[in-house]
């Protein structure tokens, strides 16, 4: 009944409000693990040196251009309108848009477009451009309320939601973190093994890959600007590879246009159509977003100055899905223009692309087997590091634990290496037990969406989280309607996968039951703040 009682009981606006964790056993060992060693003070410390934040204010970006600016940005006092467009003030805040981008081009997202021109040609690049726009919403609602409440989704979700369903939250979210990593670091330990000519095995690139965590430490350290220079090089990397692939091959523009313009749909590309949705909403990439945007120093008290962060933000990370949406579809024309039809269009993968690519194409510039193997190194280096940023936010907010960068690196790190290390050694990439694998966690990530959607939608929603901020009626029909849509896409890949590869009386009944939990909660997140639910709360506490 306590959930029962927590929806009766009124509270102050969440935006604002603060949740102080319980005292700690030995507050020693609390000091030593928090960032700069301790809080000092002793017993007189606030409460607040020991809540979970996102940035420090002093890891913050300054997006002011002049002393004027940044006393009052608008000339009116700090409440007045959005002040004009700056292309200074855009480059200041130019950064977070493209660290999420990066979850649209991770090798997960890679393979399934390689594998929809192969088996669809250029038919689903419709269906490619679509899904980018419902991925680019839910990314700018996440963007929205990272802006207008100055806490992440992580952190809101433990002071909306009871500590039952904050811990389930978290462990759902954890699943779908380790699931993606797993593809990500397998995807960087192909692209080294083909650069290195096969000499490191696939074990080797792992844990080649697992130092990444390193280099993100190494970077965090120089601040935040310098973490967002060395992604947008890897970015860069890819949109230079794929677009050399795309010049060497020359698909057709024309089918191009055409694939984009005119949906089309059979029963044969119905499973390529499935990936190429599910891939796009990763649902770490939903709370990593609304970490991100709070890099930069702004004065939340000001609506001006969030008006504007939020205008921003919007164009910044447009400006990234784009370069992103113009990397998928390099990507996909190249193999629609060498392998769609042909013998080999069943069975490519992330492994055997390039050598596909390299028989069918040789070397007319630069060993293109090569090139995409630069790309897909790209990929997996960059979606592997933003695994471990989001897995710190994800693990701090969830459990508002303040831990230092170091520690909660290698903990978030851990997570995703010992499992990636066990698939690595007993798996070969050649296997189609590997198939199984892939389906198995790109099924393990579906089913999460639902988790990052559902408490996303409810709180950008919410006057007394967002304020003058909170989204329209319109724009709110539209993000349930999206997340229904991506609920009944990924149940039919649930389903698929069920029918096809799950196997005995006993695990068929097993899942069942785990499946009547999980629509439980998802109902539960849903009708959680209607007035059914607080008629029913009601009814149920008189009766007790």
């Amino acid at each position: 009944m306590t959930h029962c009682r927590d929806a009766l009981t009124s509270h102050p606006p969440l935006a604002h409000a603060r949740i102080y964790p319980s005292p700690m056993a030995s507050r020693d060992l609390a000091e030593s693990l928090l960032p700069g060693g301790g809080v000092g003070g002793g017993a007189s410390a606030s409460h607040d040196e020991y809540e979970e934040r996102a940035y420090d204010s002093d890891d913050k970006v300054s997006i002011s251009i002049s002393d004027s600016d940044a006393d009052d940005p608008s000339g009116s006092g700090g409440d007045g309108a959005r002040p004009p467009f700056s292309w200074r003030k855009l480059w200041r805040f130019t950064g977070p848009g493209f660290l999420m981008c990066i979850a649209f081009l991770d090798p997960g997202n890679l393979e399934g477009d390689l594998q929809a021109g192969a088996a669809a040609g250029y038919q689903l690049l419709w269906l490619l451009l679509w899904a980018t726009v419902m991925g680019a919403l839910m990314q700018l609602l996440s963007a929205r309320l990272g802006v207008a409440t100055g806490k992440h989704l992580a952190e809101l979700c433990r002071e909306e939601y009871p500590p039952w369903a904050t811990r389930a939250l978290w462990a759902m979210t954890e699943l779908a973190l380790v699931g993606a990593d797993i593809q990500e670091v397998i995807g960087s330990a192909i692209a080294i093994k083909i650069l290195s000519g096969g000499t490191v095995p696939l074990w080797g690139g792992v844990v080649i890959t697992a130092f990444d965590c390193f280099i993100f430490l190494f970077l965090e350290n120089y601040g935040v600007r310098k973490l967002e220079a060395f992604f947008a090089v890897l970015i860069a990397t890819m949109a230079l590879s794929f677009a050399v692939m795309f010049g060497e091959t020359k698909p057709s523009g024309k089918e191009l246009l055409i694939g984009l313009v005119v949906p089309k749909l059979s029963s044969k590309t119905i499973k390529q159509a499935v990936g190429i949705v599910g891939c796009i909403i990763m649902p770490h990439n939903v709370f990593l977003h609304s970490a991100l945007v709070q890099s930069r120093k702004i004065d939340s008290k000001k609506k001006s100055r969030v008006q504007e962060a939020v205008y921003y933000y919007n164009i910044e990370s447009i400006i990234a899905l784009i370069v992103s949406f113009f990397i998928n579809i390099c990507v996909t024309t190249v193999f629609a223009k060498g392998f769609y039809g042909s013998e080999q269009a069943d069975n490519i993968g992330l492994e055997n692309a390039g050598q596909y690519l390299q028989e069918k194409y040789g070397t007319a510039f630069f060993p293109i087997l090569y090139i995409w193997a630069i790309g897909l190194l790209a990929s997996g280096q960059s979606s592997t590091v933003t695994g471990t940023y989001a897995g710190q936010f994800v693990m701090g907010g969830f459990l508002n634990l303040r831990l230092k960068k170091w520690l909660r690196a290698m903990i978030t790190r851990s997570f995703a290496i010992i499992p990636t290390m066990i698939v690595a050694l007993f798996f070969d990439t050649e296997d189609p037990t590997m198939d199984v694998l892939n389906e198995s966690l790109n099924v393990l990530q579906s089913i999460q969406i639902p988790f990052a959607l559902i408490p996303l939608i409810t709180l950008v929603s919410k006057e007394q989280v967002m304020g003058s901020f909170v989204v329209g009626p319109i724009t709110k029909a539209i993000s349930w309607i999206v997340t229904i849509f991506l609920m009944l896409i990924n149940g039919y890949l649930i389903l698929s996968f069920y029918v096809t590869d799950v196997r005995g009386v006993l695990l068929r009944s097993s899942l069942c039951v785990l499946l009547a939990v999980y629509l439980g909660f998802i109902v539960y997140l849903v009708v959680r703040n209607t007035s059914l639910y607080s008629r029913l709360c009601s009814s149920m506490s008189k009766n007790s």
